[in-house]
């Protein structure tokens, strides 16, 4: 018996009414599609096309995928319309591998332009532009005509990597042919691309900025993206004057989100004051803040370190109880990053529901203020874990020195299923700067290439580092030459590089190159060329440099500025003028600067200069055992045993414990690690065996063992020798010699200064064995050739 085609059509016309209930979109959405999917399942009844599609729409719409995909392969022959649902709902799911699947395999014979932009529009939200631009350029090939939403989304996709100007003016051009190239919201992409393009350093921005401005200016009917698109544009290039005139022409009811434009630029920038004044302008105009302003406002307030403005601002939110989720998050951050972190723990603990969001910005405050073991705490408490949150705790253990730890949490991170991106690359490979782990970097930068991390910034600039602090400069300079883009990041690194490792010209030359290039100089850089110039005695050349902080770049000089510039006079033994700079500090005196003094009146046996320095430094930082070692040392080395004694005993009855002197070296991936005297080891007779033969040798070249480095009171010349031969490096070096093939460099780490007599001995045993001798020590780095060394004696 056939069916009654009256009463088919009115039960298919009752569950489509049904399904329009769903629409739009709702909360009670999917329990009533999947009921209306139930009574079709129950009663038996056949839909047809039309009723599957709204069905699956639905299902797409309100988080149904799963079912919404059942159904889809329940399908024999599915048309282009369920097709395009499906792949539009992977897209807005972020499931773009499934999208691109259902799309191709879509004969394209039945594909449609509507399809082509969902998958476009699906790439370009999934902040892959190049894909969405190749799908474009394939459209056209396959012969089908390109809309005005198709141009729309390509150029956003294309506004994600746009870097030449020539890509903005072919696809200005293929919109004008389309005839799309009147419409609003095409020419509103088209800003953004010319914008976004601008802030490249392969293109010229103010050419850019100018094209931007003529397609705005052409607009007929601009709307409020029109006119916060190219605002933002102008922001995004630092050209504020430009868009605070723009500001002012707009419609006031179009303003608010300009005004967000321009206040998250500011604070972007480093401009709180601009940012704050930007606000009050905004509020005396009758604009209320809304839920983006004060996220901005808060970290302007956090950033500047605003405590008591940031706490006005958080009772002013919760006196007008629109309190709300994200802006918990703003205020944690406020607190922790002035240094209150109960306020901020008080906060966290009573969100009423914490999102990853919530825990990885109290894990970043944790981190960046050096409160690891808090860190560690919260991250094992963290039941769920993105990339971010890996990412946070492998370089927050890496900065805070704990490198095998960042590589351990680098290596579970991968068991757990989450591939690194490249800036958890970059906290591995900061993991293996901090070791010293010259192998492991290498097979980090081996990886990077291999799943196409190699032209990130951030991974470029921690290979900088890494290669750096593993004593192999020149790797470094290699990274720095073929990175494709680079950063103030990146000088500063390579410029570092080159004044740890003694190539102090080499440093001031990369300086001058960058301020060739355009780049502003920024209080890291000025404390990196001053940190090279000090290392390679270039006294003027520091000075220079160090004056035109506040002459030529409007940077007041800090304390640790201060204290290279002490450091730079004093290695040269321009003490009098060191004290004069003192006297006249626009603050009092800190500890580093003291330790500068004292560090060089080690050097010059400046006794009563450094008694001064020690003094100062016994008020400042009782607790350090820096101090009482340098100042017993100093009384050593002049033979005032009884004051060195003194020294000591005052450090014991404090309770500051000296630390250890120890040395490393990394041989096929292992690490073995050696204390002065140490026995420890399982071939440490071996090595002292050798370590003798090696100082017969080198005493026949004329090396003869400075025994002012004994820093106790012993009487027998022999016995002196004998404690200088067991330092930690020499062994360390002994070992590396042993073990590792004829031709290697010996690249040797150690946690505290090197020893004048270890350094002689060093120069010595290069021209010996014929082979360079790294030797890291807490200020620098050491390269040993031929009997020379790269800092020139001047340590």
């Amino acid at each position: 018996m056939q069916p009654n085609p009256d009463l088919v059509r009115a039960i298919a016309n009752r569950y489509a009414a049904n399904l329009r209930l769903c629409l739009p979109i709702r909360r009670t959405s999917l329990q009533l599609a999947r009921a209306v999917h139930a009574n079709i399942i129950t009663f038996g009844f056949q839909p047809r096309a039309h009723i599957l599609n709204r069905l699956i729409d639905v299902y797409c719409k309100s988080s149904g995928l799963h079912y919404a995909r059942q159904l889809f392969d329940e399908i024999s022959e599915p048309d282009k319309v369920v097709r395009t649902t499906m792949v539009s709902g992977y897209c807005a799911s972020g499931d773009i591998t499934l999208a691109r699947l259902v799309f191709e395999e879509t004969p394209v014979s039945i594909r449609d332009t509507v399809m082509y932009n969902a998958m476009i529009t699906g790439f370009t939200h999934n902040n892959d532009g190049y894909s969405a631009v190749n799908l474009f350029c394939k459209m056209k090939q396959e012969g089908f005509k390109p809309d005005y939403f198709t141009f729309a989304s390509v150029l956003a996709g294309l506004a994600i990597f746009v870097e030449e100007e020539k890509h903005c003016v072919q696809f200005h051009a293929a919109a004008l042919k389309s005839g799309a190239g009147y419409i609003t919201s095409v020419l509103n992409a088209l800003v953004s691309v010319y914008s976004k393009c601008a802030s490249s350093p392969l293109s010229s921005s103010s050419s850019l900025l100018h094209s931007a401005r003529k397609v705005f200016d052409e607009i007929p009917e601009k709307d409020e993206r029109s006119w916060t698109t190219m605002i933002t544009g102008y922001v995004k290039n630092g050209c504020f004057d430009l868009g605070k005139e723009l500001l002012e022409g707009m419609d006031e009811n179009m303003k608010l989100v300009a005004y967000n434009a321009m206040i998250s630029g500011y604070v972007h920038r480093g401009l709180y004051q601009e940012a704050l004044e930007m606000v009050r302008r905004m509020v005396s105009s009758g604009i209320e803040l809304d839920e983006f302003t004060y996220p901005s406002v808060l970290r302007a307030c956090a950033t500047a370190g605003l405590l008591q403005l940031g706490k006005q601002v958080h009772a002013y939110v919760l006196r007008r109880e629109d309190f709300s989720f994200h802006l918990d998050n703003s205020l944690v951050s406020l607190y922790y990053k002035c240094g209150k972190f109960d306020e901020a723990r008080a906060i966290f603990d009573k969100m009423p529901a914490k999102d990853l969001v919530s825990w990885n910005a109290l894990l970043s405050g944790y981190v960046s203020s050096g409160h690891i073991d808090e860190a560690k705490l919260l991250f094992k408490d963290m039941k769920e874990k993105n990339i971010l949150t890996w990412m946070i705790m492998i370089s927050g253990l890496a900065e805070n020195g704990s490198g095998e730890e960042g590589l351990k949490l680098f290596s579970c991170m991968r068991k757990e299923g989450c591939e690194p991106c490249d800036y958890a690359f970059s906290g591995a490979i900061k993991s293996c700067a901090v070791l010293g782990a010259y192998c492991n970097g290498q097979q980090f930068h081996a990886q990077l290439v291999k799943v196409g991390f190699a032209s990130s910034i951030s991974a470029g600039n921690a290979l900088i580092t890494m290669y750096a602090k593993c004593g192999v400069v020149n790797e470094a300079r290699q990274v720095f030459l073929t990175m494709p883009c680079l950063d103030s990041v990146s000088w500063n690194a390579l410029i570092a590089a080159l004044g740890q490792h003694g190539h102090g010209v080499e440093a001031v030359d990369v300086y001058e190159e960058m301020l060739k290039e355009g780049i502003r100089p920024d209080r890291i850089t000025l404390l990196t060329v001053l940190t090279a110039c000090s290392h390679a005695g270039l006294v003027e050349q520091g000075r220079k440099y160090f004056d035109s902080m506040e002459t030529v770049y409007h940077i007041p000089p800090g304390a640790d500025h201060y204290a290279r510039l002490i450091d730079l006079l004093c290695r040269s033994g321009r003490f009098s003028e060191a004290e004069s700079i003192i006297k006249s500090l626009p603050f009092e005196p800190t500890a580093q600067i003291w330790e500068a003094l004292l560090s060089a009146c080690r050097v010059y046996g400046n006794m009563e200069l450094g008694i001064i320095a020690a003094d100062k430094l016994f008020d400042l930082i009782p607790e350090h055992d820096g101090t009482y070692m340098l100042l017993s040392n100093m009384y050593a080395a002049t033979g005032q045993w009884e004051e060195a004694a003194r020294i000591r005993n005052l450090m014991r009855h404090r309770g500051i414990k000296k630390e250890l002197a120890c040395s490393w070296i990394e041989v096929e991936t292992q690490v073995h690690t050696f204390l002065v005297d140490d026995t420890s080891h399982p071939e440490a007779e071996a090595v002292y065996n050798y370590l003798q033969e090696l100082g017969k040798e080198i005493k026949r070249l004329g090396y003869v063992p400075d025994t002012s480095f004994v820093l106790h009171d012993v009487e027998s010349d022999c016995h002196k020798e004998d404690m200088l031969a067991t330092h930690s490096e020499k062994i360390a070096v002994a070992f590396g010699l042993m073990k590792l093939p004829p031709g290697t460099s010996i690249r040797v780490f150690k946690n505290l200064r090197t020893c004048g007599d270890c350094h002689n001995f060093f120069m010595f045993l290069s021209r010996v064995v014929q082979r360079d001798i790294i030797l890291r020590d807490r200020k620098r780095f050491h390269h040993f050739r031929n009997g020379e060394c790269s800092c020139g004696n001047f340590w």
